[in-house]
């Protein structure tokens, strides 16, 4: 099991993407030259557009779905090679899409997507039949990578990663929005003391680096 850095921000609900439009000077996908599809499980539908594209470029036979029932449907129908899946949908747990892929093609490479980094969650893809679990955000470059990463080292970093502060920031508003703006209930999750909390909310984002 491998741990992949983070990536540059990406698009949907918390801001712009490097992802979509990646050149398609990509290697195909390795193994079964005639089998290259690929499923892609996610809710937001801004980032699975891209995803979708970039993913096509690099030679993948791509389908892409909305929700953990679509998933999971698809997955049994005409179970893909390759699939990427969020672990957090609308309708419950990509680990339920992952699960029903390993049992309907046990050899398929299947990598998790989850904006909870954390080994627990790590551990419950990977034994649910995952190969990999990528922290998001995470770009095209990273995710084809994993895909095609039969055991060897891991990917080069990325060239611009987020900066801790930017991880920290990122992961108390996507909270904070979980919490429908509450900041007392988000303090309380974050073990965090509210006038801090406030503070943090109040300001903008921590700026990037410039190379």
């Amino acid at each position: 099991m491998k741990f992949v850095g983070n990536a540059p921000q990406w698009g949907g609900k918390n801001g712009g993407s490097r992802l979509a439009d990646q050149s398609a000077g990509q290697d195909p996908p390795r193994g079964d030259a005639e089998d290259r599809s690929l499923l892609i499980v996610d809710d937001d539908a801004p980032l699975r557009r891209r995803l979708e594209r970039a993913m096509e470029q690099r030679g993948y036979v791509v389908t892409a779905v909305d929700s953990v029932a679509a998933g999971v449907a698809a997955a049994t129908a005409a179970p893909p090679a390759y699939a990427v899946v969020d672990l957090r949908l609308g309708d419950g747990s990509g680990l339920d899409v992952v699960s029903a892929l390993q049992q309907a093609r046990e050899e398929a490479r299947i990598i998790v997507l989850t904006g909870y980094g954390n080994i627990a969650t790590a551990v419950a893809a990977v034994k649910a039949g995952a190969v990999d679990y990528l922290p998001k955000p995470a770009d095209a470059d990273q995710i084809a990578a994993a895909l095609q990463a039969h055991g060897g080292p891991l990917p080069p970093p990325p060239e611009n990663p987020m900066s801790a502060d930017r991880v920290r920031w990122e992961h108390i508003q996507r909270v904070y929005e979980q919490c429908g703006r509450n900041v007392s209930e988000t303090a309380r999750r974050l073990n965090m003391h509210r006038r801090t909390l406030q503070r943090i909310l109040n300001k903008y984002a921590p700026r990037e680096r410039d190379d």
